[in-house]
């Protein structure tokens, strides 16, 4: 029950609203504003063409992650550049008039920071990055830059038609390990409320310096690093027309869990080494 009032707290706090793809272009560019196209939930039912492109969303923000057009890939967003991780574990540019049926980005402005000493499991950095924020700061905007060994990373195939539920294509996802990189961590953290709109909790991805791997982030250990965190207070969802935003937190969360955080026993495969 206190996790509920909590949740009903930060949602509150939270102003989402939806945009047509032309509101896009009129979308004035805030402080603490995340702009996301598309949906969770579509994405969960296996709608894998989006309408708005990557240079659209890259106005708007210049730190994010998602996907791209047809699930082909893990997509971040660092310093304003996007790059995909493919499902064989190579990270390649990707080109500006790409378009995406499920992304999220901001402008990033580190409004805290602190140095991580470790080892740490992801479970401790995330534990570390919310005593760094505010108990009060709805959406969390993440950048963890450092040396990290043991990854575990994962990616999906690009999708045909006819496309099936996203937790189907999970299933076949590719899992790799990194035994060490250097790199960054890139999300954010997301109210349970938003569930279906978003990922709830935390939701990241690895971009190697050397941009030899990345991924969707399953585990790992910060060596040593440095975190820094932004908080969202607008939300900003592009959705296609004649979609809606669906009610806050009616989504399947066992399903979600297991589509976002669960290894899935797809083919894996040993990454570089860093």
């Amino acid at each position: 029950m206190a996790r509920d009032i909590i949740d009903d707290r930060l949602i509150g706090a939270l102003h989402l609203r939806s945009l047509s793809r032309q509101g896009l272009d009129h979308d004035p560019v805030h402080e603490h504003q995340a702009v996301q196209a598309g949906t969770l939930r579509a994405l969960m039912a296996g709608e894998y063409l989006g309408d708005a492109t990557l240079d659209e969303l890259l106005r708007m923000g210049d730190l994010g992650i998602g996907t791209v057009q047809q699930l082909g890939g893990e997509l971040i967003v660092l310093d304003g550049e996007p790059w995909v991780a493919e499902a064989d574990s190579s990270v390649h540019p990707v080109a500006r008039d790409v378009k995406t049926p499920f992304a999220v980005v901001c402008r990033f402005g580190a409004e805290w920071s602190a140095a991580l000493h470790g080892p740490m499991d992801l479970d401790a950095v995330r534990g570390a990055v919310d005593r760094l924020v505010p108990a009060d700061a709805p959406v969390v905007a993440v950048r963890v830059e450092g040396r990290f060994r043991d990854l575990s990373l994962r990616s999906v195939a690009r999708q045909s038609p006819p496309y099936v539920p996203l937790l189907e294509v999970v299933a076949h996802q590719t899992e790799w390990w990194v035994a060490e990189a250097t790199g960054t961590l890139v999300g954010f953290r997301f109210p349970d409320a938003t569930a279906g709109v978003e990922v709830p909790g935390y939701h990241l991805h690895f971009l190697a310096d050397d941009r030899s791997t990345g991924g969707h982030v399953l585990g790992g250990t910060l060596v040593e690093g440095t975190a820094a965190a932004d908080r969202c207070d607008d939300l900003h969802v592009e959705l296609p027309a004649g979609a809606g935003l669906g009610v806050p937190g009616s989504a399947d969360r066992a399903e979600i869990d297991r589509i976002e955080g669960a290894h899935a026993g797809g083919a894996v495969g040993t990454g570089p080494t860093g």
